[in-house]
């Protein structure tokens, strides 16, 4: 579980939420307890100052993320819990804890309802849920999910007939994303079936040259390595962060021995080590390492002679950049250049970051084993 930083003011935690009149019980705990704050014991744990709550049971988190009507929950908690806790529970599960506990806590499943009581913590649970739609979209594919929504701004919604439009702008927007989610899944299928196809009439057919296939149409390093990071903007902004624990893309390896004679084929790598030298200008390291991929693929590297006869010097300058070494240490340093360069920049071409998104994959995969997910007293 991600370290959070829990709000710490002497309050206890209890299932009403935090509550500053029960800081005296914390106050006069076990004195060895409170020397180490790190772990929350439960449902009434105390969070008094001291280094952030590590691990905590998931009764404990879900209660951290329901709001009240004089509390709620920091950002980067929503955030982090949301995507976290899909590990432990389904988000729909999640959602249907979190929506009793509303119930219960603020009386929802009575009639007459406390209408001042309802209208300061109506919009906080609005709030919380339009974060959950914005950030993951794709939770709300089930009816479920909407259901739920529906059903606890259903209970608030006679205290205020605000929320009906609310929610319905909010529902309007999730629906805006998903198609576009859908339409970006769909385009995804059509470009792998057609290169499916290409590749079978490759078989049947001979190819056209490389040069004149690829040269002929765009002869400029800058505008391809633009276009390519265009192309990888729109398939990752297709990509939520729960869907990073996808499988690696493959890549088809680059073919540049398709031009007959040497001076050819060795200005078509020159071509491509000029894209790739304008991909890492632009901080496309994930296109920039597919070139240098296909680059040294056997059927590209065995071409000695046509290696001899072009200019190599910035290909092996942009190599050692992406070199394993070291755990990728000369790749990790020049991405924390580009991400402060992201931070700093004024225009939007200074602000495009493309991670190797195969690496990235990898650290998050053994950043995951490398935790543990569930203590022994059963905390998160």
């Amino acid at each position: 579980m991600p370290q959070t930083v829990f709000p710490a003011a002497g309050t206890m935690f209890t299932p009403s939420g935090f509550s500053p009149h029960l800081a005296s019980t914390c106050s006069e705990a076990d004195p060895e307890e409170e020397e180490s704050p790190k772990e929350a014991r439960g449902p009434g744990a105390c969070l008094v100052d001291g280094p952030p709550i590590t691990s905590a049971s998931l009764d404990t988190l879900i209660q951290h993320l329901v709001p009240t009507a004089d509390y709620y929950p920091e950002k980067a908690y929503v955030f982090t819990f949301l995507l976290s806790a899909r590990l432990f529970i389904t988000p729909p599960e999640l959602l249907a804890r979190l929506c009793e506990t509303c119930i219960k806590q603020q009386q929802l499943d009575q009639s007459p309802l406390d209408t001042a009581k309802v209208r300061k913590f109506g919009p906080k649970i609005l709030q919380l849920l339009t974060e959950w739609t914005e950030t993951f979209p794709t939770d709300f594919r089930e009816e479920k999910m909407v259901g739920l929504f529906k059903d606890i701004i259903h209970r608030i919604a006679p205290c205020d007939e605000a929320y009906w439009k609310t929610l319905n702008q909010v529902l309007q927007t999730l629906n805006q994303k998903l198609a576009a989610i859908a339409q970006g899944d769909e385009s995804i299928v059509k470009v792998n079936a057609s290169s499916v196809s290409d590749k079978l009439v490759a078989f049947k057919t001979k190819p056209p040259p490389i040069q004149k296939d690829m040269l002929s149409i765009c002869n400029d390093p800058y505008t391809l390595a633009q276009q390519l990071t265009h192309v990888e903007l729109e398939h990752l902004s297709h990509i939520g962060p729960e869907e990073f624990v996808q499988a690696f893309v493959q890549k088809d390896p680059l073919d540049s021995t398709q031009p007959a004679k040497k001076k050819q084929r060795a200005q078509v790598i020159e071509f491509f080590i000029d894209v790739a030298r304008e991909c890492f200008n632009i901080g496309n390291f994930n296109s920039l390492m597919a070139i240098i991929s296909g680059m040294n693929m056997s059927p590209v590297s065995r071409l000695k002679k046509t290696w001899g006869k072009a200019k190599t010097a910035k290909f092996f300058i942009l190599e050692h950049q992406m070199d394993p070494t070291g755990n990728f240490y000369n790749y990790r340093t020049a991405l924390r250049g580009a991400v402060h360069r992201s931070q700093t920049a004024n225009s939007i071409r200074e602000k495009i970051v493309i991670p190797f998104f195969s690496l990235l994959i990898k650290d998050i995969y053994f950043l995951n084993e490398g935790c543990a997910n569930r203590l022994p007293n059963g905390h998160v």
